[in-house]
């Protein structure tokens, strides 16, 4: 028998919240350690990006394959295993002694949360037979998730002055042990009956992820191959030949992993060209701030810890005023508001972040501010758009859009970065020459991110007002208001 309040099936939600939580802790916790990491492994500028990367790259690469694993064999199985996956590399990083260990440990760890992240929604939803619970029980976990990624760097400095860096990964095993309690004690077993028995669509699954990661390495090679080498561009063609294998498999394959109509559909794709350059943001923004504070202006991680406190207040203290904004604005209205905010919020940092603190403060607050509101509406937009017997491949692939961006955007910043300051950021002492170099690449990685995330919530509005005729009607709206609350 479902449960008929949130109370009753606390033991259920406190599992799913810390699968969630361990998700985004994952995506901001460590930017904070890198000049330690960096000091710590020798590691170059291109392994502290991807040190970083790895997790996301890997992570949002294999999403949507695991999402489909999940319907076919179990949606509690997969995230159980992947549980215990994720606690027994997380205890791993006690033992990481090069930057190319750490590199394998976080790439690891991304396919542990390819495993759990897509199931944790659907098996939400599937606890309660009313939907106003439904709505509830998703909100709470996505809330637990943000107090990740927002006291994540905050909490990770305050860490760093009394213990090592590797404890702020070592934490993701007593977070994994109870969510896999949780879980399996709270969650029953998977119906035979309802799990998907179609072929897994693998060629596709492959060619997805290799379309991904390979498109995510080929400017880091660009930078530490040059453009004369033949590595970097044939990495290139490799992910272009890749993404139109994909495409063409999907539009044949007769059980697509990806049905590419879907992704077509006018709501569809504004809520993923939301969610992309909220992640594009967020990571972007977050992996400049952390190097600016503690690199170039030599700060210790527990000043840095305290600089970030912009974004964590606005993020925790924001959630009281989304539901009266999107009441007073109106979905359409409130995705743009909130998505300029983040555009904004870039332009700032891009523009003035070197001048001082106080425009970093103000870029951090803003974007906040806006990914607040904008990854509400991106999820309703996705789900409003898509057919009910969808909704999972739509939590999927929102998740997949906001970390495969999360990686393009530490990507495209660690390799500026790598390529316009010489030498290694983590040195212990720069020259005048590098620190000029530094203050330029960091404008150059901001006004590029600002360009980007822009020309995405531009697509997103574009098709979002196309698809608001269609969605006019009182049943819609319905829906809609409900999914708000």
């Amino acid at each position: 028998m479902a449960p008929t309040s949130l109370r009753a099936a606390w033991l259920a939600l406190t599992g799913l919240s810390a699968v969630f939580l361990v998700e985004m802790l994952d995506n901001s916790i460590l930017n904070v350690a890198l000049p330690s990491i960096g000091r710590d492994l020798h590691a170059s500028t291109v392994a502290l990006q991807w040190a970083t990367g790895a997790y996301a790259v890997v992570f949002g690469g294999l999403m949507l394959a695991f999402g489909a694993i999940a319907d076919r064999f179990g949606r509690r199985r997969i995230m159980l295993i992947g549980l215990v996956l994720l606690g027994l590399a997380s205890l791993a990083t006690a033992f990481v002694e090069t930057a190319g260990q750490l590199i394998a440990v976080r790439a690891v760890m991304g396919i542990a949360a390819a495993m759990t992240a897509p199931g944790s929604m659907a098996l939400a939803f599937r606890l309660f037979d009313d939907d106003t619970l439904r709505v509830r029980a998703t909100t709470l976990i996505s809330t637990v998730g943000l107090l990740g990624l927002a006291i994540g760097p905050t909490t990770g400095g305050f860490v760093l002055a009394i213990a090592p860096w590797q404890v702020l990964l070592l934490v993701n095993v007593p977070i994994a042990a109870l969510a896999f309690l949780g879980i399996r004690a709270g969650i029953t077993r998977d119906d035979p009956a309802g799990l998907h028995r179609d072929p897994l669509d693998l060629p596709g699954a492959l060619l997805g992820t290799a379309a991904i990661v390979l498109a995510l390495v080929a400017p880091t090679l660009f930078v530490n191959e040059g453009t004369a080498s033949w590595a970097p561009w044939t990495v290139t063609i490799a992910a272009l030949a890749s993404a139109v294998a994909f495409v063409l498999r999907e539009r044949a394959a007769r059980h697509p992993l990806l049905d590419l109509a879907l992704v077509a559909r006018p709501l569809v794709s504004a809520g993923l060209a939301y969610k992309s350059a909220a992640g594009l943001a967020t990571a972007g923004l977050g992996y400049l701030v952390t190097l600016q504070l503690q690199l170039d202006w030599g700060w210790t991680p527990g000043q840095a810890a305290l600089g970030m406190l912009p974004q964590v207040i606005v993020l925790v203290a924001g959630g009281v005023f989304v539901r009266p904004f999107m009441e007073w604005a109106g979905l359409e209205r409130a995705a743009w508001l909130s998505a300029s905010a983040v555009v904004a919020g870039l332009a700032v940092y891009g523009l003035l972040g070197r001048f001082g603190y106080v425009w970093v403060a103000l870029a951090m607050a803003l974007v906040a501010a806006g990914l607040r509101v904008v990854g509400v509406v991106a999820g309703v937009n996705v789900l409003r758009g898509l057919p009910e017997n969808r909704t999972t491949i739509g939590a999927a692939l929102v998740d997949t859009a906001s970390e495969v961006t999360s990686g393009a955007g530490i990507a495209v910043t660690g390799t500026i970065l790598a390529a316009m300051v010489a030498g290694s950021i983590a040195a212990p002492s720069w020259s005048a020459g590098q620190a000029a170099q530094f203050e330029q690449a960091i404008t150059v990685a901001g006004v590029v991110l600002t360009v980007v995330a822009a020309v995405l919530v531009g697509w997103a509005m574009l098709r979002s007002r196309r698809a608001s005729q269609s969605l006019a009607s009182p049943s819609d709206q319905a829906s809609t208001e409900a999914v708000i609350v």
